[in-house]
């Protein structure tokens, strides 16, 4: 049974584009609300929005479940 192997798994392209991983495998998302009503927004909250913020430990395991060939921490 050498030559047997299994496929290769398929990177969600949604997931690939939405979120970031750290070097240290962490995975990284932006924050919503960043593209509606921002003219109501302080130049402080216009700021805070457009940083990275680091997801939940439910979200980190079901982004590696998308993305199976990023980095794991």
């Amino acid at each position: 049974m050498a030559g047997v192997t299994k496929p290769k798994l398929k990177t969600h392209k949604g997931a690939k584009r939405r979120f970031h991983v750290t070097g240290t495998g962490k995975i990284m998302h932006r924050k919503g609300g960043i593209s509606h009503l921002r003219v109501r927004m302080s130049k402080r909250a216009k700021s805070k929005i457009s940083d990275k913020i680091m997801a939940h430990d439910a979200m980190q395991d079901r982004v590696h479940k998308l993305m199976p060939y990023a980095k794991r921490s």
